[in-house]
């Protein structure tokens, strides 16, 4: 084995060895993208085996049959969690946010409702309480109320002449894999966002070592350019694997995310990720000023990356323009890879775009660095 090799080799090990027995770095790095993925992933459906019933209250002032049907059919609806309670209780728990909305089914409902449904009679009006931050919940319970009302006003007609709904109506997902899992997004988001922050310490980290004159010292000895900061690029990016492995590893033993599309493929992205991660690593380390300034910049830059990447929550909730400019950004390019090859279970042909994407952000900000690095400085 060549000298130089070996002193490529030790210098890689000196810098997973460093960070290896940094506690904090440890746990900045592996434990937070975990305990925060869990958190967005179970807000945004966990493993889908589950729904999250909207908490709800319904008040019945007619006491009708009609009413006590429409109530007890909501009672029953899968997606509500529903109480039935006098109207100041429900009004006073919409208030204080224990429920989401409530309804209020005015006297005389069922006796005029279906002549209202004729044109025959004035349309009753029915309350509805609902929380100002949960202006989406509003709309979603008018629409099952809606939906129930129709279901038991129409149900004499439906049932005793023979009339029926005409169709039937199938759902069906239309991922490759085997079901959706919430976590799986929130993990592949998570890991972006911790690992190219700890890029931006491996940047820093080079800073530091010329504010302690440890730079000058490197320059000293028989070692290229290239090997030292190639060096620094290979650690980093050893390092990024480790982390996702072990992140992935509790994703799938403790959330049940699962890699249904291809393993290559999802190793892959991985990989050119990890390597962006190091040479933003890098680029921070050559652009930067003092190690206060340079860690705020790039802390907030990669904030805003990891937001617009859509690593926080998932980019089709963006608005479309904005689902469109994101679509430059790698950490777009490398959130959705990595949806691809888990939840969505997609062939190793899908992971050849995020692949590439990364890799040529990866060498847009070697070139940045290289050209930019202060060689001489300490």
């Amino acid at each position: 084995m060549s000298s130089t090799l070996i002193a490529f080799r030790a210098l890689v090990r000196k810098d997973v060895a460093i960070f290896l027995r940094d506690r904090r770095a440890l746990v900045v790095s592996v434990l937070t993208p975990i305990v925060v993925a869990a958190f967005f992933g179970s807000l945004f459906g966990g493993g889908g085996d589950t729904v999250s019933r909207i908490p709800v209250g319904v008040t019945d002032l007619d006491d009708s049959a009609l009413s006590k049907a429409v109530v007890e059919s909501l009672r029953h609806d899968q997606s509500l969690a529903t109480e039935l309670l006098p109207e100041e209780t429900a009004h006073q728990r919409v208030v204080t946010g224990k429920l989401r909305a409530a309804v209020v089914i005015p006297a005389g409902f069922g006796a005029s409702v279906p002549g209202a449904l004729l044109g025959r009679a004035d349309k009753p009006s029915v309350k509805l309480f609902y929380d100002p931050s949960q202006s989406i919940v509003r709309s979603v319970f008018a629409g099952i109320i809606t939906q129930h009302v129709m279901q038991e006003v129409t149900r004499p007609f439906s049932s005793g002449n023979g009339m029926s709904i005409p169709f039937t109506l199938a759902s069906q997902p239309v991922s490759t894999g085997p079901r959706y899992n919430g976590y799986a997004h929130a993990f592949a988001g998570m890991s972006v966002q911790f690992i190219l922050f700890m890029g931006i310490d491996a940047g820093v980290a080079l800073l530091l070592m010329r504010e302690t004159g440890m730079w000058r010292r490197l320059r000293a000895a028989p070692l290229s350019r290239a090997m030292l900061l190639g060096s620094r690029v290979a650690a980093t990016t050893l390092i990024a694997i480790l982390i996702l492995s072990v992140v992935y590893s509790v994703a799938r033993f403790v959330f049940g995310v699962t890699i249904a599309g291809s393993f290559v493929g999802f190793a892959m992205i991985a990989f050119a990720f990890a390597v962006l991660a190091a040479t933003t690593g890098l680029m921070i380390a050559a652009v930067g000023g003092s190690v206060a300034a340079t860690r705020g910049v790039a802390t907030f830059s990669i904030l805003i990356l990891v937001m617009l990447g859509g690593a926080w929550v998932p980019a089709f909730l963006f608005p479309e323009w904005l689902q469109n400019a994101s679509k430059i950004l790698p950490t777009r390019w490398a959130v959705d890879g990595l949806d691809a090859m888990t939840w969505r279970g997609l062939p190793l042909a899908s992971a050849c775009a995020p692949v590439a994407v990364l890799l040529g952000w990866s060498a847009l900000f070697a070139l940045i660095a290289v050209w930019r690095f202060d060689w001489e400085g300490d």
